[in-house]
């Protein structure tokens, strides 16, 4: 049953109240300075809350959410963040993390029109189209669901990588580490695709790696299975 606004309020108060008393003055504490080691590009579904999928306390995290954590080159708030977490908060890791079961990676797949969004997931639809034919030959929707959400992940750390943001942090010797990791709903583990980059010589590498890895794990069948 949905909680009341009252409610809401009411169990802010009480998880405040909780805060403090297991860590005094970590509310002021926050009021001095943010300062993170990492930032979060994940998913906008409510089941895959960064802080507590990490546990991790508020100023732990820089997060920034959308729809099927896309990352694209003219989307101006993404790199936005990316751009004052990297340069005025210093974070040394960048994970972009998809998840199983994604509503939006499932209309990309099927090509279902669900609003204004459509014009959003044409960038999965891209990842989608490029690796169609793999795709095409997994066994059934589920596998090529979850196999698309991993792919998502791989082409979006790729952006991230190719952004100009990463490229300057790297090109002036900053230490900027990006991930690719997808969530499980069905356990709450995540897991590492080992797209992992730490400068511009290794992205084109750890994206063939990373994507070679992905589909021998396909074959071989031992991939997560799916929350739905």
């Amino acid at each position: 049953m949905p909680y009341r606004l009252r409610d809401l309020l009411a169990k802010n108060r009480a998880w405040a109240e909780d805060v403090e008393h297991q860590r005094p003055g970590f509310f002021t504490g926050l009021l001095k300075q943010q300062a993170p080691q990492y930032l979060w590009i994940g998913c906008a579904d409510s089941r895959v809350p960064a802080n507590e999928i990490l546990g991790l306390l508020p100023g732990d995290v820089f997060v920034h959410r959308n729809v099927a954590n896309v990352v694209v080159h003219s989307d101006l708030n993404a790199l936005s963040v990316m751009q004052y977490a990297i340069d005025q908060l210093h974070v040394r890791h960048i994970m972009v993390v998809g998840h199983y079961g994604c509503g939006g990676v499932t209309a990309a797949l099927k090509g279902l029109r669900i609003g204004i969004a459509d014009n959003w997931l044409r960038h999965v639809q891209d990842v989608r189209n490029k690796h169609r034919a793999w795709l095409d030959g997994l066994a059934g929707d589920t596998e090529r669901l979850e196999a698309l959400c991993e792919l998502n992940v791989l082409e979006q750390s790729l952006n991230v990588c190719e952004t100009t943001v990463v490229q300057d942090a790297w090109a002036r010797g900053q230490s900027v580490v990006v991930h690719g990791w997808v969530y499980g709903l069905h356990n709450g583990l995540l897991e590492d695709l080992e797209m992992t980059v730490r400068g511009p010589g290794e992205v084109q590498p750890a994206y063939e790696r990373s994507l070679a890895g992905l589909k021998a794990r396909r074959a071989a069948g031992v991939a997560s299975p799916s929350a739905d």
